[in-house]
């Protein structure tokens, strides 16, 4: 849009990248009210990325239901502009005008289908929107809750920005996913980063309080990434409700709702009348995690994301958190028929299995759906030589392949989904909670930093953690709690190696070994060593008398 078109009017809004300003759009048949987001200036040899990524926005967006109506990018004294219809109020507004300052549940509904109808058409296109809340939920003339907001963190994420501040978010921290903060590190952010604000937005439109209001952006990202903390659900809502924002809150974004999900919920609240809530939450209950598979470990969100269906190739799934199977009830087979509701992702499978005559009945919980390459969700792999990228780690974790063969793998090093085919990929040695690792010896530097146990040894820690992308959390017990060397590090899997007992050589590894258990267990040692020795030095003593 040309600038000379666009008359600014006064300022109506102030965000974290950017102003908005009420305008006015002349054109030669008639002028129209828009409303500018102007954003915070960008370096001068960025402009043409951003732009073009912001026209090719404004085209995938066009038609989109519940999605604010964006007519056009332009420049103004310099900085980007994007242009959209102006509507009059948004869902902040109307809680701010209510008693308590919180809707209504029905309402909540209403809107909450409105925005997910908006949010699900964006996800198909491509885009997350990373900065949902209720500011950003536009009403148009009907009362339609609207998105205002179309994504600007997700198309800046990869731009270098001139405030330092700036680069640290990507979102408003109050309702930012863990993986928002550093992507690169503890993500990879993917629709499921949406479903963590769109939760903290109703929780405070059920409730009339900000998450974590009052706090400092430095306070929030200690309680969210750190202490991983979750937001105080409120307690009278229906459970079905209750259930699908704890999901929200899950801190790994695979063990969170889909917007699908979501949306299923809430169309099938906003058709219950009051006694059916509980009986539409036993239902839940029942088909989540049946006693089959609930040590596996898996939330009902989690195994909901990948229907079966007749003639798919599936295996046994592993717990969560482990590298291999437990129980390998289906090493192989293939699905003949399904037993369960069209609707409901809750059923049997029938399985058919090599060397078995009949087919095996299966809860669909305890199954993974695998490709011809004996790859599935979940699996570790490593990108082949030739395709892999200098920015991130070699090794990551599968997070869907779809039926067209396009794996999604998350990588430390990308802040979203690697997507590509099973023949760039090769399986790769997994890690699981409690294993002991280090610093392989022929790595000098290490992506993250790495305490050592002497000049010349790396320490050896135990995972605590193992985050979406494959990026290790590692704790060192053996460390004395008042050392230097005290705390915890982050650990790159193509960078480190397993070290059990079956793997030390000889007894000095293995007692060294042994100390990485516990710090207390070096003294012990050295108690036990000088009590043996001071009893073989009396028992001389005894026998020279």
């Amino acid at each position: 849009i040309d600038s000379a078109t666009l008359e600014l009017r006064h300022r109506i809004g102030r965000g974290p990248f950017g102003d908005v300003w009420l305008a006015t759009h002349h054109q030669s048949t008639k002028d129209y009210e828009v409303a500018i987001k102007m954003l915070h200036p960008i370096n001068k040899d960025q402009m043409r990325v951003v732009v073009d990524k912001f026209k090719d926005l404004v085209s995938k967006s066009q038609g989109i239901e519940n999605v604010c109506l964006l007519r056009g990018v332009s420049i103004i004294s310099g900085r980007i502009c994007l242009v959209m219809k102006f509507y009059e109020g948004c869902v902040g507004d109307k809680m701010a005008r209510l008693k308590g300052g919180k809707l209504s549940l029905s309402d909540v509904l209403r809107y909450g289908i409105d925005l997910v109808t908006g949010i699900l058409e964006l996800h198909a296109k491509g885009f997350l929107i990373l900065n949902l809340k209720p500011s950003n939920f536009l009403l148009n003339d009907n009362d339609t809750a609207i998105l205002g907001d179309v994504g600007v963190p997700y198309l800046l994420h990869s731009i270098p920005l001139p405030s330092s501040d700036m680069i640290m978010r990507l979102g408003t921290p109050n309702y930012m996913a863990p993986e928002q903060w550093q992507p690169e590190v503890g993500g990879p952010m993917s629709f499921e980063t949406d479903s963590w604000g769109f939760g903290c937005s109703i929780v405070e439109m059920l409730t009339g309080a900000q998450p974590w209001s009052g706090k400092s952006i430095d306070e929030i990202y200690n309680l969210v990434v750190i202490k991983r903390e979750k937001l105080t659900i409120p307690n009278a809502i229906p459970p079905p409700l209750e259930k699908l924002l704890q999901g929200c809150f899950m801190y790994d974004l695979r063990s969170r709702p889909s917007m699908t999900d979501i949306l299923h919920v809430f169309k099938r609240l906003q058709n219950s009348e009051e006694e059916e809530y509980w009986s539409f939450w036993r239902g839940i209950d029942s088909r989540g995690i049946r006693k089959s598979s609930a040590y596996l470990g898996y939330t009902e969100w989690f195994l909901s994301k990948d229907q079966l269906q007749v003639g798919d190739t599936v295996r046994s799934r592993k717990p969560a958190n482990s590298c291999k199977h437990e129980n390998m009830d289906v090493p192989e087979g293939k699905v003949v028929g399904l037993e369960r509701d069209t609707t409901d992702s809750d059923g049997f499978a029938l399985v058919k299995v090599h060397g078995v005559h009949d087919p095996l009945r299966v809860h669909v919980s305890v199954l993974e759906r695998v490709t011809k390459d004996y790859l599935a969700s979940g699996d570790w792999v490593r990108l082949k030589y030739g395709v892999a990228d200098k920015r991130c780690s070699p090794v990551g974790i599968v997070h869907s392949i779809n039926r067209e063969g396009i794996v999604a793998v998350g990588f430390i090093g990308l802040p979203t989904l690697w997507r590509g085919t099973s023949s760039q990929l090769q399986m790769a040695k997994g890690y699981s909670v409690g294993q002991f690792v280090k610093i392989k010896a022929f790595v000098v530097t290490p992506r993250f930093k790495w305490i050592r146990k002497d000049k010349r040894v790396w320490a050896t820690g135990r995972i605590s953690h193992v985050l979406p992308n494959g990026c290790l959390e590692v704790e060192f017990p053996g460390a004395l709690p008042f050392g230097q060397e005290h705390g915890s590090c982050l650990a790159d899997p193509a960078e480190v190696e397993v070290v059990d007992f079956s793997t030390c050589e000889g007894v000095v590894e293995k007692i060294q070994h042994l100390q990485d258990f516990h710090w207390a267990v070096r003294p012990l040692l050295a108690a036990m060593g000088l009590l043996a020795s001071m009893k073989l030095d009396h028992a001389r003593f005894y026998i020279w008398i």
